[in-house]
């Protein structure tokens, strides 16, 4: 009976929770030397128990509906922390080499929110990922598996003896009889019919869903189907306009599919920094600020450009707590990310807006709440002043290094929960709801 091979990307994920990073190396022997440099290095290699995967092996993370290698996965996660022109520069002159070592191979260069997820994922603060495939579904899985098996471009797998047998030999006719009588065995897919529905669409389909999810399948089709029966429930927006007699459903038939595919991951809310000098809140001192409530000067040493925090907003979701995105930069968004944008820190400096959506800081400022930190006492850029109420001015104590810690600072808590407090009313205002913008 073959092997089954854990899927390379959760046996990563799972040696990152164990404190086991797994080592590069250029040949599947595990006792030979391991190499940092990814362009010599051909397998990854895990203990406990080991398992070895060629770095070309497809993973069930997609990015431009293509599965990526595990190389790229890797070279990823080494290059968590730093920042984006590093990342790419590094991806660059990695693939000059893999070009000049046999010209086939390359690391794919994720974007920014693709590598975040990733990462996030990798850590284990997230359990789910919009970018990675189920197990079991999907070629790439199957690619993956046929990978590390040795099935296909691997290490050839071994025979067993009974298929040795067969092949190529006159079989004695009471062994064949034997084998004659043999049942076949199969696996999930063959039993569950792949993603075919195994049953009509009943009333009580919820009460099942829950079972099948444990398999790991690809049960789109039902989570499809328990769609038309929760949205019954939920009121609609459309029912306050003139209804479309084309998109009134029939009795007893379920509504017809607008053909928007449902997204079931709500969306994080950005918040987008000033990448100024002059600014008090840089990536280095932000989230000590918004989620510890103390102010400490920004460093200059080299930090991540992405970061993300969680925040209760009570008013939006009592139960779950909101991830925001943290950047100083928009230059690797999309378009649709623009609508995910709440709040913009500013020094009161209109260069820092020429990249955006909105370079006019009053249309800016009717898009997402502007907000403006500076010392206590000192008086507003005059920029600021004229961008009327679209701006929350607010000031900090200014920093004393003879007198540092929580309890010297304590207004600084007073400011960032003022803060909060404007965000969480401006995303409700905007119809941000417990499954993001407008839900």
């Amino acid at each position: 009976m073959a092997t089954s091979i854990p899927d390379p990307l959760l046996r990563l994920r799972q040696s990152i929770a164990a404190d086991e990073a797994p080592i590069t190396t250029s040949s599947p022997d595990p006792t030979s030397d391991p190499t940092e440099n990814l362009a010599v290095a051909t397998h990854l290699q895990f203990s406990n128990p080991h398992l070895s995967y060629l770095l070309e092996t497809p993973t069930r993370f997609v990015s431009s509906d293509k599965p990526v290698d595990l190389r790229s996965i890797w070279f990823a996660w080494q290059k968590k922390d730093v920042a984006i022109p590093d990342y790419i520069a590094s991806a660059q002159a990695l693939n000059e080499e893999l070009t000049n070592k046999d010209g086939a191979s390359r690391v794919q260069n994720l974007v920014f929110v693709e590598r975040l997820d990733l990462i996030t994922w990798l850590e284990g603060a997230s359990e789910e990922s919009e970018y990675i495939k189920g197990l079991g579904s999907g070629a790439s899985a199957t690619r993956s598996a046929q990978v590390a098996s040795g099935a296909a471009g691997g290490v050839s797998a071994i025979p067993s003896g009974a298929a040795g047998a067969r092949g190529g030999r006159t079989v004695d006719p009471r062994l064949q009889e034997i084998y004659n009588g043999e049942r076949r065995m199969g696996d999930r897919n063959s039993v569950l019919r792949g993603i075919k529905p195994t049953v009509s669409p009943l009333p009580n389909l919820l009460s099942w869903f829950g079972y099948l999810m444990q398999e790991h399948q690809d049960f789109s089709h039902v989570r499809k189907i328990a769609e038309t029966f929760l949205s019954r429930s939920r009121p609609s927006k459309s029912l306050t306009t003139a209804p479309n007699p084309s998109l009134v459903s029939l009795p007893g038939k379920p509504p017809i599919n607008s053909g928007k595919p449902s997204s079931h991951r709500r969306p994080d809310p950005i918040i987008l920094l000033s990448p100024s000098a002059s600014s008090l809140l840089r990536l280095s001192n932000i989230k000590s600020f918004l989620s510890d409530g103390l102010y400490t000067p920004p460093t200059t040493s080299n930090h991540a450009n992405i970061l993300h925090l969680t925040r209760l907003l009570p008013s939006i979701d009592p139960h779950r707590p909101l991830r925001f995105i943290l950047v100083d930069t928009p230059e690797q968004f999309k378009p649709d990310y623009w609508n995910r944008v709440v709040a913009v820190f500013t020094t009161g400096q209109t260069w820092q807006f020429k990249g955006y959506k909105w370079q006019d800081p009053r249309e800016l400022f009717k898009e997402a709440l502007g907000v403006y930190v500076g010392w206590r006492a000192e008086d507003l850029p005059p920029s600021v002043r004229g961008w009327g109420r679209g701006v929350l001015s607010v000031g900090v104590e200014k920093w004393n290094p003879a007198v540092q810690g929580a309890g010297a600072r304590w207004r600084d808590r007073e400011v960032v929960e003022g803060i909060w407090g404007r965000v969480e009313e401006w995303m409700r205002r905007k119809g941000w709801g417990k499954e993001g913008l407008g839900r």
